[in-house]
């Protein structure tokens, strides 16, 4: 299933087990929030936009699909911009503590006041790069267009165990960067994407450097 407009997405996204009247608010609020602020700054592409709930909403929730609600917290969201998946992570898990790392300090400031508008409890935004983050372990991590797969595992592989569960939206690109990844002990593989047929999420387990104890 792909979905290809915005009736379609919001159709997919009122029949998540996560969705209620609040996420509904919540959403709508972040929508029309990060409209405003892209006029300021450049969040996300003007285009994407037109297509909000399917591009950014829809296509951050089905991260959810891999990660049960009893075992994705604590969530952490690297390089997460406009707070894409983070922010909707949050929203349709309020339960799950959600750490969402970002070093631009434009970015931090629209994160804290959208975190802080919709009410988000769970919510901690982390306003330091990756490098400087204490270590801790999670038991989910994400990365939408954060950095190509060695980078980013170089850089975060010490917030991870052998049982935290990887969702890594990629683009076109995942098989490739999937099929080259080398001097990993990891079972990833490829999902398709809900909302972009040419798209693949890299979601599985890393149990660290090869010729090293996990």
């Amino acid at each position: 299933m792909i979905l290809s407009d915005e009736a379609e997405a919001k159709s997919w996204l009122l029949d998540l087990p996560e969705w209620d009247a609040l996420a509904a608010e919540r959403l709508e609020t972040l929508t029309a929030l990060l409209a405003e602020e892209n006029a300021k700054q450049n969040l996300v592409s003007a285009a994407s936009l037109r297509a909000v709930w399917r591009r950014h909403i829809a296509d951050s929730a089905q991260l959810l699909r891999f990660v049960p609600r009893e075992t994705s917290s604590p969530w952490l969201d690297l390089g997460t911009g406009a707070g894409f998946p983070g922010l909707v992570i949050a929203v349709l898990r309020p339960e799950c503590a959600v750490v969402m790392a970002e070093s631009r300090g434009r970015r931090i400031e629209w994160l804290e006041r959208v975190a802080a508008t919709l009410g988000l409890a769970n919510a901690e935004i982390a306003g330091v790069t990756v490098e400087a983050l204490p270590k801790r372990p999670f038991r989910t991590i994400s990365a939408r267009a954060f950095a190509p797969l060695p980078k980013l595992l170089e850089l975060s592989a010490g917030f991870s165990t052998s049982d935290t569960v990887w969702l890594l939206p990629k683009g076109r690109s995942a098989r490739q960067e999937l099929s080259e990844l080398n001097g990993w002990n990891h079972v990833f593989h490829v999902e398709q994407s809900l909302t972009d047929p040419d798209s693949g999420v890299i979601v599985g387990t890393l149990a660290g450097r090869k010729g090293r104890k996990a």
